[in-house]
């Protein structure tokens, strides 16, 4: 995908992304000269109404790896199913070794998670949730199964249409 169909695709939400940096890991190369190190940026992507990307990238430089971790997310901007400032349903995701619980909670209650799936669902827009991660705490692999969860819901009323229940 070039950066102008990105961009377009980024577009076509029709709202400004916030981006935040989730994790900076600096990697090192022992060689003959001496060490050469090299950065990887994890960077989350979000408008606060239901639309979130992530993306990864790894560079020489650090402001280069943002750039490319935020180009990335772009490229990949999913939107997720909310009800009112909560999700529909509980829902638990394995990711590698890091695996995701998200609960809905009633309103007042705020976003009661760990730093990075906080980071994940507050971009997002919800508001009332309770969340809990369990095994890995690998920032990758969190925000691949908060992600991951988030895809997975469904709302309510398409839920009892697919069931032929009726909609009271």
């Amino acid at each position: 995908m070039s950066k102008q169909e990105a961009k377009r695709r980024a577009e076509d939400f029709g709202t400004e992304f916030e981006e935040k940096v989730l994790y900076i890991n600096r990697c090192s190369k022992v060689v003959k000269g001496g060490r050469k190190f090299s950065f990887s940026a994890l960077i989350i992507i979000g408008d606060g109404q239901g639309h979130i990307g992530f993306g990864f990238a790894k560079a020489n430089e650090v402001s280069d790896a943002i750039r490319k971790g935020t180009e990335a997310a772009r490229k990949n901007v999913m939107s997720f199913e909310m009800e009112g400032t909560t999700i529909p349903h509980e829902i638990t995701v394995d990711s590698d070794g890091a695996r995701v619980m998200l609960k809905p909670a009633p309103e007042g209650t705020g976003v009661i998670a760990g730093s990075k799936v906080r980071s994940v669902l507050e971009l997002g827009g919800v508001r009332d949730i309770v969340a809990k991660s369990f095994g890995s705490n690998n920032p990758m692999n969190l925000v691949r199964a908060t992600v991951s969860a988030l895809s997975q819901l469904t709302n309510r009323q398409t839920n009892r249409q697919i069931r032929g229940l009726s909609n009271d």
